[in-house]
C-alpha cells in the first residue's frame, strides 16, 4: 500500500501502534514493524532517559524496520525529564516520534534539528491546525471511540477525520474505533492516509500482557467501556470492570468527588499489574469502543495481512457500489 505516510516512515502498510503506557515494549514494537506497520515504543514505560536507550537498543535487535517511540507529555507538578528522553532517543538514532497530551511546542525545534519525524495526536481539529503550524510532519487525530483520553468534544471519527483531513495539508492518521480492515477503508475513504490502533494490538499474541487480560478484551463489546474522570474534565475510556465501575460510583455521589478521592483505584502502577497478573479487576484496563470488534488473538503479522486483505476487499466492495 502507497500513502504519505508509508512514503514518509518507510513501511509496507499505512499502520501504526499506539503508543501505550505499558505495552509500548521492544517485544510489542518489533512484532508490529517485522509485520509492515509502525511499531512504537513508549517512553515513560521507562523509568529514565538511560533505560530507554536501553529499550531502543533491545527492539533494534529484534527488528531492522522502521518504529518510533511516543512521549506523551502530561500536565504534571513534577514533569519527567522529557527534554533527556529526547536527547537519548535522537542518541540511539530515532527517527519517528509520536507525541500527545499537551502541546510539543517547546520540542519540536531539537526533535527537528535532529531530523525526527513529529507525529502528534489530537482530539479535535483546532489543535491538530495548531500542531500543524508548529511545524509536526503527521497529525493522529483520535475520536470519542479511542482508548484513553478522547478530550472533551465528544466528537467521532467519522465526522473528526475528513474535518481533519480538509482542514490539514499534512498527512492524517486516523485513531480511535479502527480494528479491522473495514474500519481501516473506511478511514482512508474519509481522508486518513493511515491508521493508529491501540486496544486491537493489546489482544495480539506478542502484546506484553497477560492472556487473561486478551481474553477480557475477546470477550467484550462495544458497550463494555466506561468514561472515568469526566467530571475532572480529563475524561478517559477505559474496559468495564470493577475499578472502573467504583470510580464512575464515586464521582457520582452528591456534591462529586476530587482526584484525590480516586487516586488509588486509578494508579498507574495499579493498572501496571493488572496487565501482568491478569487480574482482570485489579486496576484500570485501558480500551476503545474498537474492543466490540476484537475476537481473537492473532499473532501481529496474521492481524495486518489480514486487516490489509479486508481492507482491499471492503474497498473494491464499495467501488462496486459506485460503479
Amino acid at each position: 500500500m502507497k500513502t504519505r505516510i508509508t512514503e514518509m516512515f518507510g513501511i509496507r502498510y499505512p499502520i501504526v501502534q499506539g503508543g501505550m503506557q505499558w505495552v509500548g515494549t521492544a517485544e510489542m514494537a518489533s512484532a508490529v514493524s517485522n509485520a509492515g506497520g509502525l511499531g512504537i515504543l513508549t517512553a515513560l514505560t521507562q523509568p529514565t532517559p538511560d533505560a530507554l536507550a536501553a529499550e531502543i537498543d533491545r527492539c533494534r535487535s529484534m527488528t531492522d524496520k522502521p518504529f518510533g517511540v511516543n512521549l506523551t507529555i502530561l500536565p504534571t507538578v513534577k514533569p519527567p525529564p522529557y527534554a533527556e528522553y529526547i536527547d537519548a532517543l535522537i542518541g540511539r538514532g530515532v527517527r519517528i516520534v509520536e507525541t500527545a497530551g499537551n502541546s510539543p511546542k517547546e520540542l519540536i525545534g531539537r526533535m527537528k534539528d535532529a531530523g525526527v519525524r513529529i507525529v502528534h495526536k489530537c482530539t479535535s481539529v483546532r489543535h491538530a491546525l495548531s500542531a500543524e503550524r508548529n511545524g509536526v510532519d503527521v497529525i493522529s487525530i483520535d475520536g470519542f471511540e479511542c482508548a484513553g483520553h478522547p478530550g472533551e468534544d465528544d466528537v467521532g471519527g467519522l465526522v473528526l477525520i475528513p474535518l481533519a483531513a480538509k482542514a490539514l495539508r499534512i498527512p492524517v492518521i486516523a485513531s480511535g474505533g479502527v480494528a479491522d480492515g473495514r474500519g481501516m477503508a473506511a478511514a482512508m475513504v474519509l481522508g486518513a492516509e493511515g491508521v493508529n490502533m491501540g486496544t486491537r494490538f493489546c489482544a495480539t499474541v506478542e502484546a506484553p500482557i497477560h492472556h487473561e487480560i486478551k481474553q477480557a478484551l475477546v470477550r467484550a463489546g462495544e458497550r463494555d467501556t466506561n468514561l472515568i474522570f469526566r467530571t475532572l474534565h480529563n475524561t478517559g475510556r477505559v474496559l468495564k470492570n470493577a475499578i472502573s465501575d467504583e470510580v464512575m460510583a464515586t464521582e457520582r455521589r452528591p456534591g462529586g468527588c476530587e482526584f484525590k478521592d480516586i487516586q488509588p483505584l486509578v494508579a498507574g502502577q495499579r493498572g501496571r499489574a493488572t496487565l501482568h497478573s491478569g487480574e482482570v479487576d485489579g486496576g484500570l484496563v485501558w480500551a476503545g469502543q474498537a474492543v466490540g470488534l476484537v475476537d481473537d488473538i492473532p499473532t501481529c503479522a496474521e492481524l495486518l495481512d489480514r486487516m490489509v486483505a479486508d481492507c482491499r476487499a471492503a474497498l473494491g466492495r464499495a467501488g462496486g457500489l459506485a460503479a
